[in-house]
């Protein structure tokens, strides 16, 4: 049942997405924890959020499916470290990021908050995978050393 439900809110948020970027709407916030390509670009991320891109040649892709569904359980371990998911499954497109990162088929891409490629992966992996790559870079062990000193005050 709960596969159902998930599939039926990736849908709709494809769906969703498609119906946005055809209307001209307005470009998502950077806060937003999932949102597509468009007409983003990777600047925009640079020292604030680490970027999880997710390529797909068609939302209809099986991994491209079983990756967001891996996502949307466990998205709060991403947003806890400052993860952005971008998903671009419209190679027509052309997003800014599609042409930046040339990614075949489905293809997801971890990038730190300097810009520079953690993971690139073609296929889906699991969020706990994803946080313990990120969790192992030395801006993460930082901002988890600062945090606690914060709370120690």
């Amino acid at each position: 049942m709960n596969r159902r439900i998930a599939l039926a809110l990736l849908g709709f948020l494809t769906l969703a997405a498609g119906f946005g970027a055809a209307q001209g709407a307005e470009t998502p916030s950077i806060d937003e924890p999932i949102r597509p390509a468009g007409e983003a670009t990777l600047d925009e991320f640079l020292w604030l959020k680490r970027p999880l891109l997710v390529f797909a040649d068609n939302p209809s892709d099986p991994r491209y499916v079983q990756q967001i569904q891996l996502i949307t359980e466990r998205l709060d371990a991403l947003t806890d470290r400052d993860v952005v998911v971008i998903t671009d499954t419209d190679p027509a497109a052309r997003s800014p990021i599609r042409r930046a990162m040339r990614p075949r088929g489905f293809m997801i891409m971890l990038l730190a908050k300097d810009g520079s490629v953690i993971l690139r992966k073609p296929s889906p992996w699991d969020v706990r995978e994803i946080t313990r790559s990120i969790d192992k870079q030395a801006l993460r062990q930082q901002e988890v050393r600062d945090r606690r000193d914060a709370l120690r005050q």
